[in-house]
């Protein structure tokens, strides 16, 4: 959360957006997001024969949703709960990227902390679908932390 609340605060002061509310739009790029990573999953892609991405390009669009979970958690107050299991609901991926979209939606109309409680819940469980330990993403989480500062000093 630390490494999120810095960077947050650096684009925010780099872009002067500090007395704005970014609530929608940091909600609409995390939907953006989310549809990125199931592209690279190619889940729902029923009528293609070509496999997923390999394990690093999705892990690395995973972690983008994380940024924005965080973002939004800071945004609001709220400090995401890992739970200490998940329970056995979906796993079907493309059931599971369509329950997070609903969470998602559910969040951005009562922008409550059991709304953001289930969002995060949900897309850490779809990263145990996906394989990832806890140590990958947090490892490509600070490396991708690096590289969006990175990108705002050169004026991404």
């Amino acid at each position: 959360m630390d490494m999120q609340a810095a960077l947050d605060k650096h684009i925010e002061t780099k872009h002067d957006l500090g007395a704005e509310n970014l609530v929608e739009r940091k909600t609409l790029a995390l939907l953006v997001e989310l549809g990125e990573l199931a592209n690279e999953t190619r889940c729902f892609k029923f009528w293609s024969l070509k496999g997923p991405s390999d394990k690093e390009t999705i892990l690395a669009e995973y972690v983008d949703g994380i940024h924005f979970i965080l973002s939004l958690g800071i945004e609001k107050g709220f400090v995401p709960k890992v739970p200490s299991a998940f329970k056995m609901g979906h796993v079907d991926l493309t059931a599971q990227f369509t329950l997070i979209y609903g969470y998602i939606n559910e969040f951005r109309v009562q922008l409550t902390e059991s709304a953001f409680q289930k969002v995060f819940a949900e897309y850490l469980h779809l990263g145990e679908l996906l394989g990832f330990s806890a140590e990958d993403v947090e490892n490509a989480y600070v490396t991708k932390n690096e590289v969006n500062y990175e990108r705002q000093k050169q004026g991404y």
